[in-house]
């Protein structure tokens, strides 16, 4: 069974693998168009706040008129995944983790579709020890999940193409967009982002200008919702240096980590997630 609404349609059960942030909002915008959403978590502690965070989310998104038909169910045990047609792999952007994770959809849920919400690894890589690696496909979600436009759907070279398809309705019967793109370091938008964010800390550093200087160029003289730098708090300085990272291995030393970045994420400076970043919060 399917929800469907006049934009396209998600499957009527959606399994999320992670309550985190990301996992959370994912698990929220599927309960917002009428799916039916099983959230895994990994101990009860985790479950509980996980539960807390998207008790609240929902609950801010119905005071601002929205009407919720779906609902979230958060457990510990893998084994509700096997009746959902759909999984989203929502777990922190460690290839080892992911990897780990998405072996444990696939035993959970053989005939499900995995979708990872990967920033930038390799959809290939990360299927390298699954069963059926065709049935794995990215969904990058973007943050704030429930509000945000745009997901990534990424396409790996074992990627069914029926699945392509399939993912794209999905996103639109989410009520957002989009953009298909072949499996390479970054993709698209966090190859992009991470350019602009990376050469924005340089300019930082050298004392070009102050942060929300460097921001407010972007957002006035390019129309961007949120400058680079306040954009990176938001994401997490760890995060982005873990892309980073990642990418400089790939693609070369145009995507080597600023020393800023590195000192920050050093002293625990992670963003908006510790109250300081490039920005107090």
């Amino acid at each position: 069974m399917t929800s469907e609404n006049a934009r396209g349609w998600v499957p009527a059960t959606v399994g999320v693998y992670g309550g985190g942030r990301m996992g959370g909002g994912i698990a929220h915008a599927f309960a917002a168009v009428g799916a039916e959403v099983i959230v895994i978590e990994s101990d009860d502690e985790s479950a509980s706040a996980a539960r807390g965070r998207i008790k609240a989310s929902i609950a801010k998104a119905v005071e601002k008129g929205a009407d919720i038909t779906g609902s979230v169910e958060v457990v510990t045990d893998a084994g509700a995944l096997a009746a959902c047609p759909l999984v989203v792999e929502a777990v922190p952007e460690l290839i080892d983790l992911k990897r780990a994770v998405l072996a444990r959809i696939a035993e959970a849920a053989p005939d499900a579709v995995i979708g990872s919400n990967t920033s930038s690894l390799s959809i290939d890589e990360l299927a390298t020890e699954l069963p059926d690696p065709a049935l794995l496909i990215g969904l990058h979600f973007f943050n704030p999940v429930p509000i945000s436009d745009l997901v990534e759907v990424v396409v790996g070279n074992r990627t069914d193409p029926v699945l392509v398809k399939d993912a794209q309705s999905w996103v639109s019967g989410l009520g957002k967009t989009a953009i298909t793109v072949k499996d390479s370091p970054g993709f698209a938008s966090s190859r992009l982002g991470v350019a602009i964010a990376l050469e924005a800390m340089r300019m930082l550093a050298e004392g070009v200008a102050t942060a929300a200087d460097i921001d407010t160029a972007m957002t006035l003289g390019y129309r961007h919702p949120v400058g680079p730098l306040k954009t990176t708090d938001i994401v997490g300085l760890d995060v982005r240096l873990n892309i980073a990272e990642h990418l400089e291995r790939e693609l070369g030393p145009r995507f080597a980590p600023p020393q800023v970045l590195r000192d920050k994420v050093a002293a625990g400076e992670l963003g908006r997630k510790t109250g300081q970043g490039f920005y107090s919060w």
